[in-house]
This record gives C-alpha cells, sequence and structure tokens, in this order.
C-alpha cells in the first residue's frame, strides 16, 4: 500500500516530474529525485533548484534515489526510457512499485516490465493522455499491467486520475501511441499549413476556410497559436515520441509514413528556430504569426522535394 507518508522516487525531473512530484510533496510525501542532469556540472545548480521548488530532496545517484522507495516513478525522455529501465532493473528489489509513465512503444514497455520484474518489483504502464502542466497531478492517466487494477485506487487517494485499462502491459501505451499519430499529426499539419499560408498571405482565408469546414476546432480562436506553440516548445521531445509511434505503428503490420513525416516536421521547426536564433519564450504569450514572421526575415536552408 502507498500511503500519504510513502517515499516516491523520481527518476527524471523535467517539466512532467517537477509538477507531479511538486504536487505528491505538498499532500506530504517524501519526493526525491535524480536527474542525469544532476551529473552535468554547468546544469547541476539549476536542476537542484528546480528540486528544492518542488519541495524534493536530491539524491547523489540513481541507486541513491531508488533505495527505499515504494513508489519509483519514471519520467524520462522517450529515447532514454529503456536505458533507465535497465540500469533502475539492477537495483530495484522485491515489492517496489515501477511506474513507467514514459511515451514509449508497448514494445519498449513490454522489455522494460520484462527486466523489472524479474527483480520481484511490480511494473505498472501508464499512459499521460493530456499535457501535465494544466492539470497537473489530475491529469488523465491509463493504466496496464497484472497490479494496474489494484493500484489504481491507492494512486488516486494520492491525487492522481488513474484508470485501468488492461492487465496486459503495452495496451495502455497502445492507447496513446496511436491517438498521438491524429493529434501530433494535426500539430504538424498546422505547422507546415499556416507557415506556409503566411508566406503567400493566404492565411486569413485558410483559417476561415478551416473554421467552415471543422467549425468546432477552434480555427477561428486561439486554436492555431496552441497546436504550433506544442511543436515549437517541445518539438524535439515530441519527435522522439513520434518515431516510438512510428515503432508501434510498424509492430502492428503497417508501414509509419504519418508517424514518420510528423516526427521530421516537428524536429524540422525546431531546427528551423536555432538556425534563425529564435527561442521559444514561456513567460510571453505566444503568437504563430511572429514565429512565421521571424522565421521569414532569416530564411534558412530548406529541404528540396524527393
Amino acid at each position: 500500500m502507498i500511503t500519504p507518508s510513502a517515499r516516491i522516487a523520481f527518476i527524471g525531473f523535467g517539466e512532467a516530474g517537477a509538477i507531479l512530484g511538486e504536487e505528491l510533496a505538498r499532500r506530504g510525501c517524501t519526493v526525491r529525485a535524480w536527474d542525469i542532469l544532476l551529473a552535468d556540472p554547468q546544469m547541476q545548480s539549476r536542476m537542484r533548484h528546480r528540486i528544492e521548488l518542488a519541495r524534493a530532496d536530491a539524491a547523489s545517484s540513481l541507486a541513491d534515489v531508488l533505495r527505499g522507495a515504494k513508489l519509483v516513478i519514471s519520467a524520462v525522455t522517450a529515447t532514454a526510457a529503456a536505458e533507465v529501465a535497465r540500469e533502475s532493473a539492477a537495483l530495484l528489489v522485491a515489492g517496489q512499485i515501477y511506474f513507467d509513465i514514459n511515451s514509449v512503444s508497448p514494445g519498449t514497455k513490454q522489455a522494460n516490465a520484462a527486466l523489472i520484474e524479474a527483480t520481484g518489483a511490480h511494473y505498472i504502464d501508464a499512459a499521460v493522455m493530456a499535457p501535465v502542466p494544466p492539470q497537473r497531478l489530475a491529469a488523465p492517466m491509463l493504466l496496464g499491467g497484472a497490479r494496474a487494477a489494484e493500484l489504481s485506487p491507492t494512486l488516486n487517494a494520492l491525487g492522481f486520475a488513474t484508470r485501468a485499462v488492461s492487465t496486459q502491459v503495452g495496451v495502455a501505451s497502445a492507447i496513446k501511441m496511436c491517438r498521438s499519430v491524429m493529434i501530433k499529426g494535426i500539430e504538424a499539419l498546422t505547422v507546415e499549413c499556416l507557415l506556409a499560408a503566411r508566406h503567400y498571405g493566404a492565411e486569413q482565408a485558410v483559417l476561415q476556410s478551416l473554421a467552415s469546414t471543422f467549425p468546432s476546432m477552434g480555427w477561428a480562436e486561439a486554436q492555431p497559436d496552441y497546436l504550433i506553440s506544442r511543436v515549437a516548445e517541445h518539438g524535439r521531445r515530441r519527435a522522439a515520441e513520434m518515431r516510438e509511434v512510428a515503432a508501434t505503428v510498424q509492430g502492428a503490420g503497417l508501414s509509419p509514413h504519418m508517424a514518420l513525416a510528423t516526427a521530421a516536421r516537428q524536429d524540422a521547426l525546431v531546427d528551423d528556430m536555432q538556425a534563425a536564433g529564435i527561442a521559444y519564450d514561456a513567460s510571453h504569450a505566444f503568437s504563430w504569426r511572429e514565429l512565421a514572421d521571424a522565421l521569414m526575415q532569416q530564411p534558412v536552408p530548406r529541404a528540396e522535394l524527393p
């Protein structure tokens, strides 16, 4: 049983990890965090400050953060999830709960589960189904695994909003991955559609047409800014997630054309911003038009059509 006074370990303390850790600390949990940036002399101070702001304690190593933790939350990047699971499996003991909230393919989750459960620890496949910042600990999560149904009420008592969907690891992840083909695909399409339309001075007519065709999607309101901001702010991370989506689609026997194209578009926007010296500024309201204009003022090389 995970009680409000339980020790909770976070592996990875980026945006999602820091928010969840802070919320759990506010509820009386003892939160300790380990992030690879704590081993980076240039980033160590900033990461320690983030951990302190969340009212958590910084661990000295992965082994240190896992020691004595009842619940271990893995909240790293998609590219690091498998490696972290391998390293953790060498350190976990029977009875610990490994809560994998990373956005990776069902195959990656299943491989992680095999490693973790061989230690006697319990593995939970968790799919975070909405951005964490707005809803924080209440961001909806789908759970999978042998103990998912048993642990869901306990996690919800801590403030989570979880729902068990399967006893099999990989189903919750598959739901998120397949949904991402659509959600992140729409973001990528919006980037390409509206930046090109802005170049030709056609964006108003394009937006009016989209609003007429899909009146409930908010094309005449703030939706374009929101969709493009997600790529401008988190494009690199989302591109890595979309490559996990591609692995998911390929695992179903399909060619992941759309998932790979979405990843390429997300990476391309970040590349173009970096080449033009443009940084995403979270302290100001985002404007996709301002971003498009800034990119046009400082043109960067574009890939030729195949």
